[in-house]
């Protein structure tokens, strides 16, 4: 018995050739119209805000960009990689923590040592002995308690 598997669904792109009996000469999936057209709106305003004027040159150049960005753009994206997983890794690729190419630091000085001209005495002793604020640890059982009898070794009897 031989088991099919569902490879041949992903195969098929979803596909826009344009309206009936009129269709484009290339082929464009969905997502890529999805992503291009923001995209060309988005590069439009960037070259506004460069001061490159609107004209046919400038937005011929535009769309030139747009097309090679969303081809960049949809050649990562699958129906296994979807183009929210796609931008979430990217986000998250811009913000990981890098390792640092210079030292952090400078040369060591000694500016932030405190220094006291008086040599530090040692701290008088407690009489108790034992660490300072420890009490000594208590006797396992008290002298007259039953259960200190029972730790007794047996007397020796008949000798």
């Amino acid at each position: 018995m031989r088991i099919r598997t569902d490879d041949e669904i992903y195969r098929v792109d979803a596909v826009w050739l344009g309206p009936p009996k009129a269709t484009f000469p290339w082929r464009a999936r969905y997502v890529a119209w999805g992503v291009g057209v923001p995209l060309f709106l988005v590069v439009l305003a960037v070259e506004r805000q460069i001061g490159i004027g609107f004209d046919f040159f400038s937005t011929a150049w535009g769309l030139v960009i747009t097309i090679a960005l969303t081809r960049i753009i949809t050649s990562k994206i699958s129906h296994e990689r979807p183009l929210g997983a796609v931008f979430t890794m990217w986000f998250r690729e811009l913000h990981a923590p890098r390792e640092r190419r210079t030292p952090t630091g400078g040369a060591a000085s000694a500016s932030k040592i405190r220094v006291n001209r008086e040599r530090p005495r040692p701290r008088a002793r407690r009489r108790g002995g034992g660490r300072r604020g420890v009490a000594p640890p208590p006797a396992p059982y008290p002298p007259d308690s039953p259960a200190r009898a029972r730790r007794r070794p047996p007397a020796a009897v008949g000798r």
